[in-house]
C-alpha cells in the first residue's frame, strides 16, 4: 500500500511538473521589448529615473509602440503610453484583473504588509478600506464640513505673503508655503493641530513629520530594483532602511490615535479621528487602530506633497504666460469681485481658472507613472498575452503629451479645455476602480488657494527671467528648482487685514 501510494504520488509530481514547464514554456504573445535582457536582471538596468522620461524614450526607440515589456528581474512589466489602451483594454475591460497592487517593499513595511487603501489587493478589505473612505472620510459633507480649515488655512498663507508686499514687490519663495498649507490641511483635518505658522513653525516635530513624509515619498514608486530582484535585497542597505522608516511612521501615527483617545470628552473636537475612534467603540474589530492608522497615512501621503506640487507647477506656468495670469484675475474680478475673497462655491463659476489646474495637471501630472497595478490573473491587453502576476505601469505623462490626443501638446494652452469632453481625457488621478479617492479635495484645496493667490496679489518673475520648468527627483514630480516670485498685494489684502472681508 506505500509502495502504491509512493508510486502515485511521484507520477503525480512528475505530471505536475511537466504541466507547469509546459504552461511556464509556453509561447506568449508579449509586446514589443527593448533588445539585450541580461541574464538574471532582464532590463534592470534601463529603470533609470526619471522613470516617465524614460520609459517615453523606450517608446520611441520600439517605433513609438503603445505598449511594451521589460523583464525587470524575477518580474514581468507592462508599460502602457496609450490613452485608449490604458482607458479601454486595462481599466474598463480588464479593470478587476488589473485593480491589485504589486507587493513592494514600502508597501510591505511601511502600508502595514500592504492593508491600507493605497496598497491592499482587491478584496473584501479594500472594498470596506474604500466604502470608510467614501462615506467617513471623504464624502461631500465631510469635506464641507472641513471648509473652515480650508478657508483658514489660506488666508494665513495670503496675510503671510502680506507682510513685506504690501507696498512693492517682494521675492518670496513659494514651495515652502505651498506644503505648509497643504500639511496644515491634513494635519488639521486628522487632528485639529496645526503644524507649520502660528508660532509653532519649524519646531521637532512639525519638522520630523516633514522628513517623514518625504522619506516616504522619496523611497516609493515603482524604481526600486530591490522590488524585482531578491537578491538586491541583501546587497544593498534598501529593506533595512524602510523598515527603520516604517517604525518611526507608526510611532507619529500611534502617537496621534493615542493622544486623541486619552483626550477629555469636553476636548474632543471635529477631527477624522476622533470620528473614527467613535466608530472604532461600536465596531472595535473593523476600525483596529491598525486600519486607523492606515487611513491617516494614506490621507497624509495622498494629500500633501501632491497637492504642493500642483500649486507650485500651476503658478509657476501663470508666472511664464501673464496673458493667462491676466484672464485668470479677470475672470475672478468679475464673477467674484473685490469686496470679498473668492469661496468655494464660486469654483463652478469660474471656468477658466479650473481650465489652467486641468492644462496644468496636463502637463504636470503629480504622479507621472501613477501607481502601479498588477494583474490577478491571466488576460490579454491590447491583443498582448497578459500573464498572473504581471505590473502594469502606466505612463500618464507620455498621454497627457501625446500628439495624436492633443493639439500642440507641449504647450501650456488653458483654453484646449473649453471644447467638452478634454477633461476627460486627463488621467492625473488614474482610472477605473483604484482611481485616487481623495481627488475631490485635492481638487478643492488647489483651485481655492490658486484663485485665492491670483486675486490677491500681482505676480511677476524675478529679473524678468522665464520659470525654470525643470523637473526634479521623485514620484510626484517635484520642480527642480523651488519656486521663487516676485508679489505685491492688490486692495484685497488691506480688507482682509483691517477685518472688513
Amino acid at each position: 500500500m506505500e509502495a502504491q501510494t509512493l508510486i502515485f504520488s511521484v507520477l503525480f509530481l512528475v505530471f505536475s511538473l511537466g504541466f507547469l514547464l509546459r504552461r511556464n514554456n509556453r509561447k506568449l504573445n508579449l509586446p514589443p521589448s527593448p533588445a539585450k535582457s541580461l541574464p538574471v536582471i532582464g532590463h534592470l538596468r534601463l529603470l533609470k529615473p526619471p522613470l516617465h522620461r524614460n520609459f517615453f524614450s523606450l517608446s520611441e526607440s520600439l517605433g513609438g509602440a503603445p505598449i511594451f515589456s521589460l523583464r525587470l528581474g524575477n518580474r514581468l512589466v507592462f508599460v502602457v503610453s496609450s490613452n485608449s489602451i490604458a482607458a479601454e483594454e486595462c481599466f474598463a475591460k480588464n479593470d478587476v484583473v488589473l485593480a491589485n497592487r504589486p507587493d513592494f517593499i514600502v508597501a510591505k513595511h511601511v502600508a502595514y504588509d500592504c492593508t491600507t487603501m493605497i496598497a491592499a489587493p482587491y478584496g473584501d478589505h479594500w472594498r470596506n478600506l474604500r466604502r470608510i473612505g467614501a462615506v467617513e472620510i471623504l464624502s461631500s459633507h465631510r469635506l464641507n464640513s472641513f471648509l473652515n480649515i480650508r478657508k483658514d488655512e489660506i488666508r494665513r498663507l495670503i496675510l503671510r505673503l502680506s507682510h513685506n508686499s504690501s507696498q512693492e514687490f517682494a521675492k518670496v519663495e513659494m514651495k515652502s508655503m505651498f506644503m505648509d498649507l497643504t500639511f496644515n490641511n491634513i494635519i488639521r483635518m486628522m487632528t485639529g493641530k496645526r503644524y507649520y505658522g502660528g508660532g509653532v513653525e519649524d519646531n521637532d516635530e512639525a519638522e520630523h513629520v516633514r522628513q517623514l513624509v518625504a522619506e516616504v515619498v522619496g523611497s516609493a514608486g515603482a524604481g526600486n530594483a530591490a522590488d524585482y530582484l531578491p537578491v538586491m535585497r541583501w546587497v544593498t542597505d534598501y529593506e533595512k532602511r524602510v523598515k527603520k522608516l516604517a517604525g518611526r511612521i507608526d510611532e507619529f501615527l500611534q502617537g496621534l490615535v493615542d493622544q486623541k483617545r486619552g483626550e477629555k470628552e469636553k476636548e474632543k473636537g471635529n477631527t477624522m479621528i476622533n470620528h473614527l475612534l467613535s466608530l472604532q467603540e461600536s465596531q472595535p474589530d473593523y476600525y483596529a487602530d491598525q486600519t486607523i492608522k492606515g487611513i491617516i497615512l494614506a490621507m497624509i501621503l495622498a494629500g500633501t506633497d501632491t497637492s504642493a506640487v500642483t500649486l507650485e507647477w500651476a503658478l509657476s506656468n501663470l508666472l511664464n504666460h501673464p496673458e493667462i495670469l491676466r484672464k485668470a484675475r479677470a475672470e475672478i474680478d468679475e464673477k467674484v469681485g473685490s469686496d470679498r475673497l473668492m469661496d468655494e462655491h464660486d469654483i463652478s463659476n469660474l471656468p477658466y481658472l479650473q481650465n489652467v489646474i486641468h492644462e496644468t495637471l496636463r502637463l504636470y501630472p503629480t504622479l507621472p507613472m501613477l501607481l502601479p497595478h498588477r494583474s490577478s490573473q491571466d488576460c490579454k491587453i491590447a491583443g498582448y498575452d497578459m500573464p498572473r502576476g504581471t505590473i502594469l505601469l502606466v505612463n500618464v505623462w507620455a498621454i497627457h503629451r501625446d500628439p495624436k490626443l492633443w493639439e500642440d501638446p507641449t504647450s501650456f494652452k488653458p483654453e484646449r479645455f473649453e471644447k467638452e469632453g478634454e477633461a476627460q481625457k486627463l488621467m492625473a488621478f488614474g482610472v477605473g476602480r483604484r482611481a485616487c479617492p481623495g481627488s475631490g479635495l485635492a481638487q478643492r484645496l488647489v483651485s481655492l488657494a490658486l484663485g485665492s493667490l491670483v486675486q490677491c496679489f500681482e505676480w511677476e518673475r524675478i529679473g524678468g527671467e522665464p520659470v525654470d520648468m525643470a523637473e526634479g527627483k521623485g514620484a510626484t514630480m517635484p520642480k527642480a528648482t523651488p519656486l521663487q516670485a516676485m508679489c505685491r498685494s492688490r486692495a484685497i489684502v488691506g480688507k482682509i487685514l483691517d477685518g472688513s472681508v
